[in-house]
């Protein structure tokens, strides 16, 4: 049975825990919008396939489906993979999807925040969303698990948390008007410290260059560990990504955690500019309300965009050559996961990459 409180997670002990603690399973969405993904969202339900087969090597996975594509996915799936029927307007799990909270106890609830397709009727990326903001109280309901309804617009890809009291977002996505515009910078750490029980903000300014959600952090930087965060970088002054991961630097370089750690960063290459395609461009439906995928436009490709699970780290390649050097920077710094490279572009293609789709539930 799943519970609708009124109280809110930290007052009742809880709070969100970081990605590289132990998970119970990975939620997922399957796509299938021809407006959003090229050629009838075949090539991305391969990838999605692809990347849903490496987490499964680690952790469980659920894979939520329309009704249309339940056996289009459960043909296309491994069996070891459950897929239940979701309905969604899109694939974005992170996004859309619940934010899991946990006691001391071994308890799991989880928090549904407000969705609005990342900007609403300001910028928002497509309408209706309103299948979407049902994915969290669905989840609560197939799991039986207690929900927190958080009357807040708020997209998991836009923070990180490092499970030690410290929260990691940037400025361009959170106090953009179209997401709180009646909230302060003020107030919306108050919300998100009553929600994720963090006590200190880590605030950087903007995120990857062309990201459509307004800047994520989800794409730029996350935390390997406490007190280590990894950024995409780029050497070339003249890359329009350079002054955004500049300043994320001196940031990171100056900011403390909740523990008065001092923060160590480590730079992960960015890949050389990822372009769309004119036979990527014209494989997408064009729809009214929906943002086109026009050839010659820049992606905002990223390394930072993977997913850590159990003993492992899924992360999208693009056939760069910086994929061997992201992937060998990484696994060095993790050395209790083994590292995994998904090749990520179709992913990228619809305007985000292997973390946006996937959702950890933590381990009670």
């Amino acid at each position: 049975m799943a519970t609708t409180l009124s109280t809110i997670p930290r007052d009742d002990g809880f709070f969100v825990p970081a990605e590289y603690a132990a998970h119970k399973g990975t939620w997922m969405l399957w796509p299938e919008r021809t407006d959003n993904w090229r050629n009838g969202a075949k090539p991305a339900q391969k990838t999605f396939v692809a990347v849903a087969s490496a987490i499964s090597q680690f952790e469980p996975v659920t894979m939520g489906v329309n009704r249309s594509q339940f056996q289009n996915a459960r043909q296309m799936l491994p069996l070891q993979i459950r897929v239940v029927e979701i309905s969604n307007n899109d694939s974005w799990m992170r996004d859309c999807g619940p934010t899991f909270v946990i006691n001391g106890k071994g308890d799991v609830r989880l928090i549904d925040w407000d969705f609005n397709a990342w900007g609403g009727l300001t910028g928002g990326l497509y309408f209706p969303w309103d299948l979407d903001d049902l994915v969290p109280q669905k989840v609560a309901e197939i799991e039986g698990i207690d929900r927190y309804k958080a009357r807040i617009v708020l997209e998991g890809g836009s923070i990180h948390v490092d499970g030690e009291g410290t929260l990691l977002t940037t400025e361009e996505c959170l106090l953009n008007e179209n997401r709180n515009p009646n909230l302060s910078k003020k107030e919306i750490e108050d919300v998100l410290s009553a929600y994720t029980g963090v006590s200190e903000f880590i605030w950087l300014g903007a995120g990857i260059f062309n990201d459509e959600t307004n800047g994520h952090v989800d794409n730029i930087a996350c935390f390997i560990r406490p007190g280590l965060v990894a950024l995409s970088w780029t050497d070339d002054h003249n890359d329009p990504q350079y002054p955004r991961s500049k300043d994320a630097l001196d940031r990171l370089s100056h900011a403390k955690d909740a523990k008065g750690r001092s923060i160590e960063v480590l730079k992960i290459h960015q890949p050389d500019p990822v372009i769309i395609t004119p036979e990527e461009s014209e494989g997408v439906d064009s729809v009214d309300g929906t943002l086109p995928r026009n050839a010659g436009d820049r992606m905002a490709a990223s390394y930072i965009n993977f997913y850590m699970c159990n003993g492992g780290a899924v992360v999208p390649v693009f056939d760069d050559p910086h994929d061997a050097l992201a992937l060998e920077t990484l696994q060095g710094h993790m050395p209790d996961r083994r590292v995994v490279g998904v090749a990520a572009r179709e992913i990228l293609l619809g305007g985000g990459n292997i973390h946006c789709i996937t959702q950890q539930q933590p381990k009670g």
